[in-house]
Order: C-alpha cells, then structure tokens, then sequence
C-alpha cells in the first residue's frame, strides 16, 4: 500500500489510541510515524506500544516509524496554602523564592535553584502557559521580587518558562536519562529533544546514544532560533514545537518562524515536522475549523516533510477522523495547479558535491525524460533525504537492507520506504530496484526508473551513480 501523498503524518498515541486495533485504524487512515510522549508514558507503557507498533507493522507489511519524545526540564511552581488558588493582579508585587513553605497571594516556591540564580532584573516568568506574566524588578540567588504585568488565577506546580533566561542545565533531565535508555533498549527509531537551548545538547545526546537512534531537536525557545543553523547542523530531524514556541516569543513571530525553519531543514537536507494545534478543535469535534484545514494546507503549501497530531490522536474523541481528515488536506494541497509552482520555488542549490550534484542531476533527469520512479538505494539514508530535498515531481522509493534505516526514513518527503536483501553487485542492485518499483505498484513494465546509489554498496554519503533502467515484464 503506497500513500496518495509526500508530506507524511505524525500521530502521538496516548488513552484514545493504545490498544493495538486503534493503532491499527490510525495506520490505514493515514499515520505514517507514531509518536510517544514520555511525560505520559512509563517505561513499561513505552514497551507495550512498541510490541503493538511491530505488530500491526508485520501485518501491514510496511515500515513504520516510532518517535519517543522525552520530556526535558520542565519548570514549575510550588504549592498553596490549604491548595487555594490566589488571584494575582496586575501592578502587584510577586516573589518566588527559595522557600518551600507553601505559598499566597504575595509568594510561592521555586524549586528550581538553577532558575532563580540565572534571573536577572527585567526578565520575564511567564506562568502557566503565559497566561500570566511576571517581570523581575529585584532578582538574587534566593529570591526574586516581580511585578505582575499580566495577572491571573495561579495554582499549584504550574508550569514556568523563563523566555529572557538561558538556563544552565542541559535539555536532558535525570527522568530523561532513564527514558533515553529505555527507548534505546525498546529499538525506537527517533528521540525528540524537548526545550533545546544550544548545540551542546545534541552533543551529549549524541554521546549517549552512540547513533543507536536518529534524534530530532525540538525548538521551543528563543535561545534556540539565535543557534538555528548549528542546532539543524547536529540534528537528525528538527520539529517546529508552536505551543511552547508560541508562549516565549511572541505568537505573531511564529507563522514567520515557521517559514524559515523548513526551509533552513530543506536547504540542509535534514526533515521538519510542524507540530502543535494543527487540528486542535478535532479534540472535541469531528470536523475542524476552517483556519485549521487553512495551517495544515499553509504546511504542506511550504515543503514539510511532516505534519503531526498531539492531543487529537492521543486523547481526543476522533482520534482516526482527525489522521483521516489531515491526510485529506495534504493529498488536496498536492493536487493542487499551484502546489508544484511553490515547491520549486522554494528550491535551493546543491551544495558543491559529488553527491549534491548526482541526486540534483537525478531530479532533472527522471523529470526531463518523465521517468515512473526514482529508486535509491540506500545504507544510512543519506542517499534518500538527498532526494527528498529535491520535492521531485516523480515518486520516490527508498530501499535498503538496514530495516532501521527505513523505519528512519518514513518521516522524510515523499519516501515510500521499502526493507530489500542487500545488493551484491551493480546488476543485481538495477534488477532489484525494477521489481521493487514495480511490486511497489509505482512503475509498469515498458516504462522506465532511474536509480541512484553510492558505489562500492555499503559506504554512507557516497551517492555517485545514475542508471535509467527498464522495467520488464519479468520484473516481478
């Protein structure tokens, strides 16, 4: 079964969609990835979807992908007195602090160290998703004396984002540690790291995992967008995260933001995903807003690899309407007259190497002589995303030996993903990539592939061969 559409789609599982037949329905209506959150799921929890995801893989004979997404440093607030919910109004004066006694209509605990030594005067607390907002007038290692400039209902351990503050932590927290190793040990295919700040933090993920997992680097705050191309330059994948993008920058800076992050990922070959409240009203509705259809259009209108669902799939009421209506806009917004105008807009030149120059030159070639597929075979998924990169008109099929290499691939653009017996010589690999086209249902006999690979087989980032090749009637 091949999707009808390049942009793929990332459902996150949770109480709505655990159980394998739900899975299931979320596959056939248009999942091409499952995410897993890790602030709501148990190590056990994370096994258990794993075992069901391979389950309905091996019946759907198609690779899926699998995204455990950690949870990282999440800041909060203490607690009340007697769990009351103060109202703080604006022009008030607020302290965090340093003591753990419940807190009031003046006060509340901190227990964040690392925070209140980084604060500095001038500096913003936005509490509670943003809806309330603090700014620092007196700041030291113990205490910290606001203003209320927004003001509103607070309670206890509300979230905090400190959107002026680096924090000096890592993303990765001591909980994040033990779901990174138990994501290892379940064979996932991406990590997601949340609330990266600076280069450094890929660093040490990368470290950890030692290349066991591709990792994708969620933006979320303003530190990062000021290191975006070095954060895209040590990243797998990167995921545009609005909602918590949206509550430390200002919201009207998002749309803008969004834009240049999938096209700095598409400029360096690396896939996006827009992620956040695409369908956000489909929680409680079986059908969407009209602004809503309008965001996942403007998406897949700019060249993301990936669109993906949060609460729609993990918890809401429509969990396969919502896959099934976003895969609706996405094959709509590719059939649209203006769709391939946009995406060669949006093109960019090949970096100045052999590789570059052979997938751009493949590109050029299977839509010059309108070729029936672009077949790449492929060790470390290099030669594919290169492909990818280029929005081709003509299908792509990405076959490799390495099934983790493929399961890696299903978020890329455009990838239909196929596990293939490696290739032992140049022959076998052009009669391999025939029958996989045409088995695939993507090519007919009489009609011709062109297939791209790097030769010796087996060595990563080493694209340099072009055959265009007929598919026979024997290509079975």
């Amino acid at each position: 079964m091949k999707r009808n559409r390049r942009v793929k789609i990332l459902a996150t599982l949770g109480p709505a969609s655990s159980d394998k037949e739900a899975i299931k329905k979320l596959w056939l209506a248009g999942a091409d990835v499952f995410r897993i959150n890790m602030s709501h799921s148990s190590h056990e929890m994370l096994n258990d979807l794993v075992g069901r995801i391979r389950s309905v893989e091996a019946e759907v004979g198609r690779p899926i992908g699998i995204l455990a997404d950690l949870q990282g440093p999440k800041l909060r607030v203490g607690t009340f007195a007697n769990d009351e919910k103060p109202i703080l109004k604006n022009g008030a004066t607020f302290i965090v602090d340093a003591d753990e006694t419940p807190g009031d209509v003046t006060r509340v605990y901190l227990p964040h160290p690392e925070i209140l030594g980084t604060l500095e005067v001038g500096h913003r607390l936005l509490v509670d998703d943003g809806k309330i907002c603090l700014r620092v007038i007196e700041a030291s290692a113990q205490r910290c004396v606001t203003t209320v400039e927004v003001g509103g209902t607070i309670s206890n351990r509300k979230g905090v984002s400190v959107p002026d503050t680096e924090i000096p932590v890592g993303s990765l927290t001591e909980k994040d540690y033990k779901d990174l190793d138990a994501a290892l040990a379940a064979k996932v295919d991406w990590l997601a790291l949340s609330f990266v700040q600076r280069p450094e933090d890929l660093i040490e993920a990368r470290a950890l995992t030692k290349g066991a997992v591709a990792i994708i680097a969620k933006v979320e705050k303003p530190q990062a967008i000021e290191r975006l191309s070095e954060i895209i330059e040590l990243s797998d994948a990167i995921m545009v995260a609005r909602g918590d993008l949206g509550v430390e920058m200002p919201l009207e800076q998002v749309p803008g933001l969004q834009k240049r992050m999938i096209r700095a990922c598409r400029k360096a070959g690396k896939p996006v995903v827009v992620a956040t409240q695409m369908l956000e009203s489909m929680i409680t509705s079986p059908v969407p807003t009209r602004a809503e259809v309008s965001d996942v259009a403007t998406a897949v209108f700019e060249g993301a690899d990936a669109v993906m669902l949060s609460a729609e799939s993990a918890a809401g009421d429509f969990p396969s309407e919502a896959v099934a209506t976003m895969d609706k806009i996405a094959v709509e917004v590719e059939q649209d007259e203006n769709y391939r105008s946009i995406i060669h807009a949006q093109r960019t030149e090949p970096e100045a190497t052999g590789a570059d120059a052979i997938t751009a030159a493949a590109h050029q070639v299977a839509e010059t002589l309108d070729l029936a597929a672009i077949v790449t075979y492929t060790a470390s998924g290099g030669t594919a995303l290169r492909a990818s990169r280029e929005r081709p008109a003509t299908p792509i099929i990405a076959f490799s030996p390495e099934i983790s290499t493929v399961r890696r691939l299903t978020i890329g653009w455009g990838l239909h993903c196929v596990a293939s017996q490696d290739a032992a010589t140049e022959e076998d690999l052009i009669n391999r990539a025939c029958c996989l086209a045409h088995n695939e249902g993507i090519a007919k006999p009489g009609q011709r592939i062109l297939v791209s690979a790097g030769v010796p087989f087996g060595t990563p980032g080493s694209t340099n061969m072009l055959r265009v090749a007929f598919v026979g009637s024997e290509s079975k």
